[in-house]
């Protein structure tokens, strides 16, 4: 079953009295584009972290995004503290200016730079610590994987519907390439008939015969259909059969359909039949968007 690009995952884990929480997001790319952005208790496992990501999706335009989410514990000592130095300072330039602060002014003197420090922890982490991280991501890359997958047989239950419809389409090409080959021969006996009688006797008739069998091999379309219909088959195969991985192979394959249905346009002769064709280019167009989003 085919996987899409597009995907999101999540978790989360306790750390040292806080929540670590994961989430991984994703669109296509032709390679790896890997971007990160790491809470500081683990950015010196930056690397270990890009290797397990680059290992299990592959590739796709992914955001990797680790954060700190603080705990209503008041007992905790991750709470932001107050930097008491600045306070004071800042009252005391207030008080230099007016004899007493109000509660107002207090409030306003919080929000001012450097009172509330926020507390990094960047020391290392334990071998136990680095498990708990690498379990958090795994999980966070299982459920990105899982949307990966239903995204995945969206795409492929529409590739379906798409080759069925191009399928369709060509059969209808047939009732009209019967009659055109009579239609043909028709058209360039009347013309001949129009020639006078001096020069049609000079018309060497088997050579005559030659050239509009060539002529007719030239508008024959027996290939193209063969082709296109082998193409349709291989595509429905290796969405079926090999798995993830696949998207740019499925982007060559809509390439060579795409040829062989130019190839029907430039032979077709009828309006019906270049309608036909331009229906089926019209599907095939929209084969090609969604193969971008196909891993």
């Amino acid at each position: 079953m085919i996987l899409s690009m597009t995907g999101y995952g999540k978790a989360e884990c306790p750390l040292r009295g806080r929540k670590l929480v994961c989430e991984l997001r994703s669109l296509n790319s032709k390679s790896m584009d890997l971007s990160v952005r790491l809470a500081p208790q683990v950015r010196a496992h930056e690397l270990d972290l890009r290797t397990i990501v680059a290992q299990r999706l592959e590739r796709g335009k992914v955001d990797l995004l680790i954060t700190n989410e603080g705990v209503n514990d008041l007992t905790n000592e991750a709470l932001t503290p107050v930097n008491w130095a600045a306070v004071e300072s800042y009252a005391a330039q207030y008080k230099a200016l007016f004899r007493e602060v109000p509660a107002e002014v207090m409030a306003a003197i919080l929000r001012f730079p450097d009172v509330l420090k926020q507390q990094e922890d960047t020391s290392d982490l334990t071998d136990e610590e680095w498990k708990t991280v690498q379990a958090m991501l795994n999980e966070a890359i299982d459920a990105f994987i899982a949307f990966r997958t239903q995204e995945g047989a969206a795409l492929h239950n529409m590739f379906n519907e798409k080759l069925d419809g191009i399928a369709d389409l060509l059969a209808q090409v047939e009732p009209f390439e019967k009659g055109r080959v009579a239609k043909i021969k028709e058209r360039l006996e009347a013309n001949l008939a129009q020639l006078s009688a001096d020069t049609q006797a000079q018309i060497d008739r088997n050579r005559l015969e030659q050239e509009m069998i060539y002529y007719l091999e030239k508008l024959d379309i027996t290939e193209e259909k063969v082709r296109l219909t082998n193409h349709i088959k291989y595509f429905r195969e290796t969405m079926d059969g090999e798995g993830t991985g696949v998207g740019k192979k499925l982007g060559f394959i809509a390439q060579e359909m795409g040829r062989e249905i130019n190839t029907l346009g430039s032979k077709s002769n009828q309006s019906e039949m270049q309608i036909i064709v331009v229906k089926m280019k019209d599907i095939l167009e929209q084969i090609k968007e969604q193969v971008l989003n196909v891993l």
